[in-house]
């Protein structure tokens, strides 16, 4: 068994509730994850939450099974297991960076690891089929030593068909109790968390249009958080140099807004979201 550091406040020791699943803040602040798709980070919320949840992240070569039935749910409503095996495929295959504090010195070191340790899944997709998988030790071992996190709802990144969208809502999951509710981050910092490759929306229009706005229209239109980024210039005619984030928690009919469009079919969502769907007259 791994050794569990003896502290109430750790990651481990939260439970699951109505406000999501506590996700590491070392998990939620990865970088280099840019090759995963919106679909695969829901299915690596779902198969971590069910680790966590299991009360075995600390036994020694811990694996868990789940069926694919369940990890259907966030890419597809089809029979067919094809998408969902295509995102484990991702999900063994990326290497991400991890930044962390190393117990007892507190210094900071930087961890370069895979998701998963393994997969091993049914051959056939038929009724009852599983999947089975590990976490990386070495990388349990940081997640076991966390002691910050967000409580992360798992239906809202799946309701979500952007990457930049489930990235910002987890970011700002893991600072909605702050007393400040403003943060601004170095454009180059910000790009990271967001898993934005390099060399891609490099012009401010693009990083705009391709990043920003996909993500603030389904953070904002399908969480229980309303954000708002302002792209900041030291000058008009200077580049972007700096990132500055503002969120709030939705009450009354805002937050119910929210929960009645996730509970709506996805056909048709980004027309509802930016308002272009026109009532039918009665």
């Amino acid at each position: 068994m791994l050794v569990v550091p003896a502290m109430s406040s750790l990651t481990l020791k939260q439970k699951s509730n109505l406000d999501g699943f506590p996700k590491a803040v070392e998990l939620i602040e990865i970088t280099g994850a840019h090759q995963l798709e919106a679909c695969d980070r829901a299915i690596q919320n779902m198969l971590f939450q069910h680790a966590h949840d299991s009360g075995r992240m600390t036994d020694a070569g811990a694996k868990w099974e789940l069926k694919f039935s369940e990890l259907r749910e966030p890419v597809s409503k089809h029979e067919s297991t094809d998408r969902v095996r295509e995102s484990l495929k991702r999900l063994m295959n990326v290497k991400v960076t991890v930044h962390y504090r190393a117990e007892g010195s507190g210094e900071e070191r930087t961890m370069t690891a895979h998701l998963l340790e393994f997969i091993d899944t049914s051959d056939k997709g038929t009724v009852g089929a599983t999947v089975r998988y590990g976490i990386p030790e070495e990388l349990r071992v940081v997640l076991i030593r966390s002691n910050r996190w967000g409580r992360v709802k798992c239906e809202i990144t799946y309701a979500m068909s952007s990457k930049y969208a489930i990235t910002l809502y987890e970011l700002i999951c893991m600072r909605a109790n702050k007393e400040s509710c403003v943060e601004a981050f170095p454009l180059g910092r910000f790009r990271e968390l967001m898993s934005v490759p390099s060399g891609t929306y490099e012009r401010d229009y693009d990083f705009r249009r391709f990043v920003i706005e996909p993500a603030l229209l389904e953070v904002n239109g399908l969480s229980s958080l309303h954000v708002e980024i302002e792209l900041r210039r030291k000058h008009s005619r200077a580049p972007v140099h700096e990132v500055a984030i503002a969120w709030r928690r939705k009450e009354g009919d805002e937050f119910r807004a929210a929960l009645e469009e996730r509970q709506r079919h996805k056909a048709g969502r980004k027309a509802r979201l930016r308002g272009m769907v026109e009532k039918a007259e009665v």
